[in-house]
C-alpha cells in the first residue's frame, strides 16, 4: 500500500472544536477512508496505473481492466470510459456503470495556459486522426478532449504526444488539473506581468508529484495578469494587480466551484510577486489535501473548507502552518471597461498581431487541426493558444488578413456571429455518461437558427448549453444557462429539454458584479423549441430595456416569470 505520509495533526493552540462527525480532514487524523474513492486511492496511488496499461490492459484489451482502475485511477491519466451509444437520457441515472460505459475512452490531453506550438498541435491532429475517429474538442479549461480511444491504442498515443513535450498525466481525478491562463500571456498589449513562468514552474514541479496526486477532489486552479479568465470559479486563482508599494504582482481568489452547488471565489486580499506564486499554489494544494473533507464526494471540493472556514480563517492557516510567513496585504485589480474578447484582429505588444476565431462550440477535428498548423505556419506564426471559451488564437502574425480568410475557409471564423462568438457547449449525451440530452449538435442548430432568425442583432448574449447538472459548461453565469434535463412537451410526453437560467454574470468588468442567473421552477424549454424561445426571449429583452446600456442581467432582475416565457 502507498499512501502520503499524515500531515501533523493541529495542534491544542490553533484546535477547533470537534465535528459532529468525522469529515475526513487527514490534518486532524481522520484518516480512516470514508467513500469508495478514498478506499481506492488508499490502496494504491493512482498514478502507478500506468505501468498496468502499458504493460497489461493494452496488450490484453478491455475485457482484463480492473474496475477500481477503469473507473478511478485510469482518470489521473486522462481517461474516462466514453457513453455506450443509444441509451438515452432518462436511463443515465439508471443503469450501473457497466452498463453505460462503451469499450472506448474520452482521453483528455493538458494544455496549462492553452499554450501549443506547431508540432504539438501537428501531434494532438496526427493522434485525432490515426487513433480517436477524427475528433477533437476545445474544452472551456484549454485542454484538447479526443474521444473513440480503444486501450490498446493508449502507449502509443502518450508516445506521440510526449514526444513534443504534451501529457495526459493528471487531466482528470483527484489532483491539480490544467492551470488555466491567459491565452495572450506574453504578447497582450495590456498586459503589464507575464504569467507563463509560474504557470510552467507549477505544471514542472507538480504535475505528477506523489504528494499531490491524492487530493479529497479536483484542484482548479488560474494564473493570469489579465482578467481575460473565468477566475471566480476556480479552487484558486491569480489575477494581476498592481501593489501601491511592490508594484504588479497578483491577487488571489479562492473558493470558487460551479456544479450544483455553485460558490463564486473570494478574494484573498493579498498581494503575491510573480516568483512566489508557484510556492503559493502549493501551499494552497497541501491545505486542501490535508484539510479537504473526505467523507461526502459532493462536499469534498476547496469551496466547502472556504465557505465553512471563512477567508481570515483559511489565510491564517495557509501562512502559518503552510508558508510560514506573513502575505503582505494587497488591493484587487483594476478591471477593464468591458470584459476581454479575443476573437478577431489585435495588436500584440511587439507590433505583430494575433488572431482568434471561434469554432462552433469547440467543436474540431484531427483534420481540422492539421489544417489549422498549416495554416499559422504559412503565415509566419509559430504559437496556437486555447481560451477557456472553447475558442482559439493565432500568435505572431505580421499581416492578418489573408488568415482570417484562410480560417474561415477551415470553419474557423475569426468574425462571428455574436451567437457563435458566445455559446459554449459541454460533451453532452454523445459521449458523457452523466449526461442527460445532446448539447454540441443541439447547440450548433441553436447558433445556425440564431444567425439566420437574428442577422442584423448584435445582442451579445451568453447561451451556456449543459447536458446534466453539473454545469461542465458554467450553466449559472451565462446571460442564458441551459441544464439539460427530460421535460414534458405539449403533449404530456418526457422528451429531451433544459432548465433556464437567466441573467448570470462574472466579474470581468469594472461594471460588473458575480452573480447565478435567476432559476424559476417553471422555465423550461423543450429541445424542439429551444431556438425559438431563444429568440423569443431577445427580442423581448431588445424590446424591453431601457435604453441599449441595460444588460441582459439587469432587464432579467426586473422582469416578472411571464415575461421570460
Amino acid at each position: 500500500m502507498t499512501e502520503t505520509a499524515a500531515p501533523p495533526v493541529r495542534t491544542a493552540r490553533t484546535a477547533r472544536p470537534a465535528a459532529k462527525r468525522p469529515e475526513g480532514q487527514w490534518a486532524l487524523g481522520e484518516r480512516e477512508p470514508l467513500n469508495a474513492n478514498e478506499e481506492f486511492k488508499q490502496v494504491e496511488d493512482p498514478l502507478l496505473v500506468r505501468e498496468r496499461i502499458e504493460r497489461v490492459y493494452a496488450r490484453e484489451g478491455f475485457a482484463s481492466i480492473d474496475p477500481d482502475d477503469l473507473r478511478g485511477r485510469m482518470r489521473w491519466w486522462g481517461l474516462y470510459t466514453q457513453r455506450k451509444p443509444g441509451i438515452d437520457g432518462g436511463r443515465t441515472g439508471s443503469l450501473a456503470p457497466e452498463e453505460l460505459e462503451d469499450e472506448h475512452f474520452m482521453m483528455r490531453v493538458r494544455s496549462d495556459g492553452g499554450t501549443l506550438d506547431l508540432a504539438q498541435l501537428r501531434a494532438i491532429a496526427d493522434v485525432s486522426m490515426r487513433f480517436a475517429r477524427d475528433t477533437a474538442d476545445i474544452t472551456d479549461r484549454q485542454n484538447i478532449q479526443l474521444h473513440w480511444v480503444r486501450i490498446e491504442d493508449v502507449p502509443a498515443i502518450w508516445r506521440r504526444l510526449e514526444e513534443v513535450g504534451l501529457s495526459t498525466t493528471e487531466a482528470c481525478g483527484d489532483c491539480p488539473r490544467v492551470i488555466v491562463g491567459s491565452p495572450v500571456a506574453g504578447v497582450g498589449a495590456a498586459e503589464v506581468l507575464d504569467a507563463t513562468p509560474a504557470v510552467r514552474e507549477i505544471a514542472a514541479r507538480y504535475v505528477g508529484d506523489p504528494s499531490l496526486s491524492n487530493l479529497p477532489r479536483k484542484y482548479k486552479s488560474a494564473v493570469s495578469w489579465l482578467p481575460d479568465i473565468p477566475y471566480e470559479i476556480n479552487d484558486l486563482a491569480f489575477l494581476g494587480t498592481v501593489h501601491p508599494e511592490h508594484g504588479p504582482g497578483f491577487g488571489m481568489w479562492v473558493g470558487g466551484g460551479l456544479s450544483t452547488v455553485p460558490i463564486l471565489a473570494r478574494h484573498v486580499g493579498v498581494w503575491v510577486p510573480l516568483d512566489e506564486v508557484p510556492d503559493v499554489w502549493v501551499a494552497v494544494a497541501r491545505l486542501f489535501r490535508d484539510y479537504g473533507y473526505r467523507r461526502l464526494r459532493g462536499r469534498a471540493r476547496l469551496k466547502f473548507l472556504i465557505a465553512d472556514w471563512g477567508v481570515e480563517e483559511f489565510r491564517r492557516v495557509l501562512e502559518e502552518e503552510y508558508l510560514g510567513r506573513p502575505l503582505p496585504d494587497g488591493p484587487p485589480p483594476e478591471l477593464p471597461a468591458a470584459p476581454i474578447d479575443h476573437i478577431g484582429v489585435h495588436p500584440q505588444h511587439d507590433g505583430l498581431s494575433y488572431v482568434g476565431a471561434a469554432p462552433v462550440v469547440g467543436r474540431l477535428s484531427g483534420t481540422k487541426l492539421a489544417a489549422l498548423a498549416d495554416l499559422a505556419q504559412a503565415h509566419g506564426s509559430g504559437r496556437v493558444r486555447l481560451t477557456p471559451y472553447q475558442k482559439l488564437l493565432v500568435l505572431d502574425v505580421a499581416d492578418p488578413e489573408p488568415l482570417v480568410e484562410g480560417l474561415r475557409g477551415i470553419g474557423l471564423e475569426a468574425r462571428p456571429s455574436s451567437w457563435r462568438r458566445n455559446t459554449m457547449a459541454c460533451t453532452g449525451i454523445e459521449y458523457c455518461k452523466l449526461a442527460i440530452v445532446e448539447t454540441k449538435e443541439r447547440a450548433a442548430t441553436l447558433v445556425a437558427e440564431l444567425e439566420k432568425r437574428l442577422a442584423g442583432e448584435d445582442v451579445g448574449l451568453s447561451v451556456n448549453v449543459n447536458g446534466c447538472p453539473n454545469s461542465c459548461a458554467r450553466t449559472q453565469v451565462a446571460d442564458i444557462g441551459l441544464k439539460g434535463q427530460l421535460v414534458a412537451d405539449e403533449d404530456g410526453r418526457q422528451v429531451e429539454g433544459f432548465q433556464v437560467h437567466l441573467g448570470g454574470s462574472l466579474t470581468l468588468a469594472a461594471d460588473q458584479e458575480g452573480g447565478f442567473g435567476k432559476k424559476l421552477r417553471g422555465l423550461k424549454t423543450t429541445a424542439a423549441d429551444l431556438p425559438d424561445y431563444v429568440e423569443r426571449l431577445t427580442g423581448g429583452y431588445l424590446a424591453g430595456r431601457t435604453d441599449p446600456s441595460e444588460t441582459f442581467a439587469a432587464w432579467v432582475a426586473r422582469c416578472d416569470e411571464e415575461q421570460l416565457k
